[in-house]
This record gives C-alpha cells, structure tokens and sequence, in this order.
C-alpha cells in the first residue's frame, strides 16, 4: 500500500481525480506493486557516431551546473494474477513477447522530469506493469542509467535517434522547443523499433496516464494506420498559411477527405501498416515542400496532419486532455475539457515542473505533482 502513503499529500488532488471520473479510481491492486527481478538486453551503440555524454554520478543521477540532479527510485511493481504469463518461446527481457504493451517516449535532459513521469504514472495505473515495455527515443547517451536506477524492474530498451536525420528537413516554428529534433523521432518509429513490434503507443513527455494503458493499447485501428483522438470543431484552416490553401494543388491533398485535427502526442500505431505504407518518407516530402513554400508556423503536427487527417481511426477523447500547459506564447493556465479523464497532457508552453519549481503552479499541476520523482541535491 505504498501508493496510498506516496498519495496522501496530494490528497486534493487525489479527490478531484475521482471526482472527474470513475475511470481514475483505477489504482492498481496491492499485488500489482509487489517486488519482483527480471534481466533485460541493451542495445549496442558501438557502431553509431555519438555526441558527448550526458554526466552522470555513480549513482545514476544527473549531475549539472545547479548541483546533482536526482531521481528517486520508484516503488516496486508487480504484475496483477489475472495478466498473461510471458510467452515460453521469447528471450527473456526481449521486446518480441505477444503479450507485452509498447510504449515509446523520448528521452532528453530538458524534458526528463516530465519523461520519468510520464512512465511512472503507467506504472503505478497498471494491472499488468511488467507487461509494459518502453522503448526510450534518445539524442544523448548514458540516460539509460538514470532510467535503470529510477525504475529497476523496467522492462525497456534504448534507440539512438542521430539528429542529422532531420535537421536539414526541420522549419523554424512558432515555438523554439517544437523545433528540437527529437519531436521528429516518433516520425521514425518504424524504422527504428524491432520488426517484431507491430503495434506501439506514443506518448508526449508532458503528459501522465491516469487510467490502465492497456485499455488504450487494445483500441480497434479497424484498417487505419494511427489512431489519435480527434477535434473535429477545431478550425482546420488555421494550421496551415494562405500560401498552403491558395495553391490548389497543395490544398487538393485533403479532397476526398474529412481532416480533423488531432494532437500527436497521444497515438496508437500500427506499425504493420506503416511500414507498408512508407508513411515516414510521405512526411519528409512535406517537410521538404515545406523548407521551399512555408505551409505552416507549427514543428511536427503539420506533416502529420498533411499524411493522416481523414485517415484517423478516432479515439475518446479522455486519452488526450490535451493543451493544459496553455498557447504556445504565453503557457497560461487551463481547464480540463468536460467528460471522464485518461490522460492529462500539458501541450503548450506552460510545463508542470517549471510552473511548480517556481512557485506559480496552475491549478491542475497538482494532478501532475503525485507522479514527479524528481530531487535536487547538493
């Protein structure tokens, strides 16, 4: 009953959980969070060229200007007895088991805190937590130890995202952040997840799940490739310029289609479908007209929107209150969408950790602050 005890100076917060929605009272059971041992395999970076190492302590926390910056080990976790037993022909800490949950996020020394918890609330929202496995999408070495010394038992696997793959594709954006390479790596999960991989969740790493993820990773795709929730009373046409709709050949690529807008931090993928369908090469090409014409002020969303919208399997809308860290200028304070909550995601300017740090948090941070396994020492 650890949880409770970590929970109980958020006790607030807790009760406005419940209040939003039964699906929040979904805590996992005792025997979910119980202590148990597995080994894992990490991929073998001897062959890429990498960027200086991220520094870190023995102890696996980060060590920076300000002094050491550290993570707290989470609470054990155990799976509940009603969760499928791994299967009796996978290697054992492999990603190829048939019963495993994906979940990919990237990792980076800014966002981190946000990154760590994000994981920890799949975690402690789980029935089945060792049937979750992460794959972490980096541009800087040695966070795989940080990862190891804050969640032990984790089963995961690291992948080397090389910035130079998109950097030259990359647009200046209306946000400085959103221009940050590895917003681009979810565009190449195909390529760089295993093959026996057919399906993943991505998620943002300024959200937290509030609900059983596998609720989310059993979702019908029926025969679309991604599947997002999707807002269709926001104003298409706002996301992309005049130049975009005045010229008929580009504005022509939604004929034939319904587009609604959909946030992509928050995305099932078949990865079956999108290999087929060479999807990551049909982004670059409009990342390549967009270096030429400027078709739109917004980083990754754009492309996605240009390849998909009209082609979403739609999602509830509770996997993705999105925009809780406000517009993309000023980051003010937002309220929840009415309807039950799954996931609440801080997209916007405005970050949890940074709100809370320095002591003019919103309102709804307080939901994200049970999750932050963050210290700081000197």
């Amino acid at each position: 009953m650890l949880w409770i005890i970590r929970f109980s100076g958020f006790f607030s917060a807790a009760m406005l959980m419940i209040v939003l929605s039964p699906s929040l009272q979904s805590f996992p059971p005792a025997e979910a969070i119980r202590s148990s041992h597995h080994h894992h395999h990490h991929l073998d970076y001897s062959y890429l060229r990498l960027p200086p190492p991220v520094l870190l302590s023995d102890s696996g926390s980060m060590v920076g200007a300000g002094g050491r910056l550290n993570f707290r080990k989470a609470s054990a976790f155990r799976n509940s007895n009603a969760c499928a037993s791994p299967s009796p022909k996978t290697q054992i800490g492999g990603a190829c088991d048939p019963n495993l949950v994906h979940v990919a996020i990237t990792l980076d020394v800014e966002y981190l805190r946000g990154s760590i918890a994000a994981v920890h609330s799949v975690l402690l929202h789980s029935l089945c937590p060792e049937s979750v496995f992460f794959h972490f999408l980096v541009s800087e070495t040695n966070l795989e130890a940080l990862v190891q010394s804050t969640f032990p038992q984790l089963k995961f696997r690291v992948y080397y995202f090389d910035p130079r793959m998109v950097r030259s594709l990359i647009s200046t954006s209306v946000r400085q952040a959103l221009e940050q390479p590895l917003n681009y790596a979810r565009n190449y999960l195909a390529d760089l997840l295993e093959t026996c991989v057919e399906r993943v969740i991505y998620l943002d790493s300024d959200l937290v799940v509030v609900d059983d993820i596998s609720r989310l990773w059993t979702t019908s795709l029926g025969s679309k490739t991604i599947g997002a929730p999707e807002y269709c009373h926001a104003n298409f046409t706002n996301y992309f310029t005049p130049a975009f709709w005045s010229d008929k050949r580009l504005a022509g690529t939604f004929d034939g289609r319904k587009p609604c807008y959909f946030n992509t931090g928050v995305m099932v993928i078949d990865l079956i479908k999108w290999r087929r369908g060479r999807y990551t090469k049909r982004i670059e090409k409009w990342m390549e007209i967009q270096k030429n014409r400027r078709i739109y002020e917004l980083g990754s969303l754009p492309p996605f929107l240009l390849v998909f919208a009209g082609h979403v399997a739609p999602i509830e809308h509770r996997w993705n209150q999105h925009g809780l860290g406000g517009d993309n200028v000023k980051g003010s304070c937002r309220d929840l969408h009415s309807g039950p909550v799954s996931l609440l995601h801080w997209s916007g300017s405005g970050k949890p950790w940074l709100r809370l740090d320095s002591k003019r948090p919103c309102p709804l941070d307080a939901l994200w602050s049970p999750y932050d396994l963050y210290g700081h020492t000197q």
